[in-house]
């Protein structure tokens, strides 16, 4: 599903050149349950960026689902984003003025759905996180659990293949913390690949494999359990 070969990103800041990611490889299978974990200033939300096409590699080769994304163009990537890879933020990235079903939609706009079959799927995709009795509220009248919930159902809607998720409780009480987590292993479980970017070894432990990034590097690569 993901195959990463030597992939590096450097940024340059003046004259001063940063290397975010230095010569990184990493083979991620399908169904997969995968953590990255480091501490800030790791490459980690780099690498992150990386893997969810929301940037581009300064060199190497990313193959996404057989497909070779690094040189695509950003209309190429957008869709490759748009069916391929559901985002959950720790920031939860809901629109305020929309209400849960609304948010929840919007990837469905994009890939031109109609009406009816995008407030189907809302509609299910809320049910499976345990929000159907919340389609109507906005984020301001929902918990920070529950706003993650919906950004999940947000993530899952389009039925991609990849679910990555960063620091998704990181902003959470560690009540809603188990929960979203609960949420995660089901979907692994229903056939998801789940791509988790922490910096909490208690939530990578959860993971089915560890994948350690320190200083641009990966330093360790081992199964749980």
């Amino acid at each position: 599903m993901i195959d990463i070969c030597n992939l590096s990103k450097i940024y340059r800041i003046g004259d001063v050149e940063v290397k975010a990611l230095n010569s990184v490889s990493l083979h991620i299978e399908k169904h997969e349950f995968v953590s990255i974990i480091g501490p800030s200033g790791s490459g980690k939300s780099t690498f992150m960026n990386m893997i969810g096409c929301l940037d581009v590699p300064s060199s190497g080769e990313y193959y996404l689902d057989g497909t070779e994304v690094s040189s695509l163009s950003d209309d190429q990537l957008a869709d490759i984003r748009n069916h391929k890879i559901g985002f959950i933020f720790q920031g939860f990235n809901l629109l305020q003025k929309f209400n849960a079903m609304e948010n929840v939609e919007l990837p469905l706009i994009y890939q031109g759905l109609s009406s009816k079959e995008r407030y189907e799927k809302s509609v299910e995709a809320l049910r499976l996180v345990g929000l159907e009795d919340r389609i109507h509220h906005k984020p301001s009248e929902l918990s920070g659990g529950q706003q993650q919930r919906v950004a999940i159902a947000r993530a899952l809607v389009g039925n991609p293949p990849i679910i990555l998720a960063d620091e998704p409780t990181g902003n959470l009480d560690s009540k809603s913390g188990k929960d979203i987590m609960y949420i995660l292993k089901e979907l692994h479980a229903k056939g998801n690949t789940i791509v988790l970017i922490t910096h909490d070894n208690e939530i990578a432990m959860q993971a089915k494999r560890i994948v350690r990034i320190q200083d641009g590097q990966i330093n360790e690569d081992r199964m749980v359990g």
